[in-house]
């Protein structure tokens, strides 16, 4: 007699592991539409379109572009973990996403080193509403009236009706003073 009880050990366990995985990419699926939907919502909040449009001149829906961003990085998660648990991945393709992830997460942070300290700075500015365009003021050596204020940069024309661009981080990490009238 042939013992028949390894085969059904082994169709066990795969059967579990297949629901396992079914489970682990519908769990990924609804935390990415949560997620993605939460995004929204918060930029949304932050009126992020309509801001970037009117101070940066930014036409692309920023909003809608992060939500999917966030919902397509969970997707991807979630497979990777689906694969895993079916036991489809190798280390090598561990190591492979791993790699380009760090990749990636590079050159968003080299992309964007100086533009999202100014966009922040830019959206403190535009909230306090410290610095409005008629506004003389001084910033290390440079003074002048404030003719334009967006979320990346100032304008500012000197005494000598030159246009000096200042970004927004510099306003907020030196002194400004507002000289009077």
């Amino acid at each position: 007699m042939v013992d028949l009880s390894i085969f059904n050990i082994d169709s066990q366990n795969i059967v579990i592991r297949l629901i396992t995985a079914i489970i682990i990419l519908l769990i990924g699926f609804v935390i990415a539409r949560i997620l993605s939907n939460l995004t929204k919502k918060l930029l949304q909040e932050l009126e992020t379109n309509r801001i970037l449009k009117e101070q940066a001149g930014v036409k692309i829906q920023v909003e809608e572009f992060i939500a999917s961003l966030v919902k397509y990085l969970i997707y991807f998660i979630a497979v990777i973990m689906a694969l895993n648990q079916l036991g489809l991945t190798t280390t090598l393709l561990s190591i492979l996403l791993i790699i380009i992830l760090a990749i990636l997460v590079g050159f968003i942070i080299l992309a964007f080193k100086d533009f999202i300290p100014n966009i922040v700075a830019g959206f403190m500015i535009h909230q306090k509403e410290k610095i409005q365009p008629g506004d003389k003021i001084r910033v290390k050596d440079i003074e002048g009236e404030v003719i334009h204020v967006n979320l990346v940069e100032t304008r500012i024309k000197t005494k000598k009706k030159d246009i000096v661009y200042i970004p927004n981080s510099m306003l907020t990490k030196n002194e400004v003073i507002k000289l009077k009238k």
